[in-house]
């Protein structure tokens, strides 16, 4: 087990990636303290397969005068995380001329802004301790851009420079830093796509599938484990290979 006695902090964890991360987790060892707006619905029956190893955290990320009060609160409870991932995310999807400034702001705020909030107030945390990584969830989207993204991409794009900073900021105290930019993964939204479009995607994808979230989650489990020990500031694609 490659995370056993590792305490780790995951954002967005209660569907699709974040689920699989922290499934991930717990099953390599960690005990895992879920973070998201609102408490899965099969949370007992979670908590129960993993005998008391993972908790949840109430939060909404889009309240940023929020966040930082209850991780502290939390922090001084487990007295300290080894891992954090930085996965909550939402979309409001537009083209630029028809997008609200509210829809811009809002998908910056929770996106971006938020995870820099975790990061500063776990990191300090890591700082004192001197050792921890942090993973900060972007996308291909904040590499390449799309079309009607322009707030989801901005986003993803200000995760990749706050990761490649943060990370030289904090490399001295023993705290390595890193992103992971996932390409089409299977998802709700995906599934939803006409085939069509389906189609039109997999031309653009060498390994000719979606990617799954546990793709994703194993990635990030490479990041956060100390297999990855001399890689910080660096962004790690998991798109099965549609941009090399």
């Amino acid at each position: 087990m490659v995370l056993q006695d590792k305490k780790a902090l995951v954002t967005g964890a209660s569907r699709g990636i974040g689920r699989a991360i922290t499934d991930m987790f717990l099953a390599e060892g960690a005990e895992v303290w879920g973070l998201g707006t609102r408490e899965p619905a099969e949370l007992d029956a979670w908590t129960a397969q993993f005998q008391g190893k993972l908790h949840w955290i109430s939060a909404d990320l889009a309240s940023l005068h929020s966040i930082e009060p209850i991780l502290q609160e939390h922090l001084k409870a487990v007295q300290g995380f080894d891992i954090l991932v930085n996965n909550a995310g939402i979309t409001k999807d537009n083209l630029a001329f028809r997008m609200s400034l509210e829809d811009f702001q809002k998908v910056l705020d929770v996106n971006l802004t938020a995870a820099f909030l975790v990061a500063r107030t776990v990191g300090r945390d890591m700082i004192r301790r001197k050792k921890g990584s942090i993973i900060n969830m972007s996308s291909v989207v904040g590499i390449h851009g799309n079309g009607g993204q322009i707030n989801y991409a901005a986003s993803k794009a200000g995760l990749i420079g706050l990761t490649k900073s943060l990370a030289q900021e904090i490399a001295s105290r023993g705290i390595r830093v890193n992103a992971v930019a996932p390409g089409f993964i299977d998802s709700d939204m995906t599934r939803a796509m006409p085939e069509s479009a389906k189609e039109k995607m997999m031309d653009h994808i060498p390994l000719k599938r979606l990617g799954t979230p546990e793709d994703v989650a194993a990635a990030i489990l490479f990041l956060a484990s100390d297999a990855s020990g001399y890689i910080t500031g660096q962004v790690l694609a998991v798109d099965g290979g549609m941009f090399c």
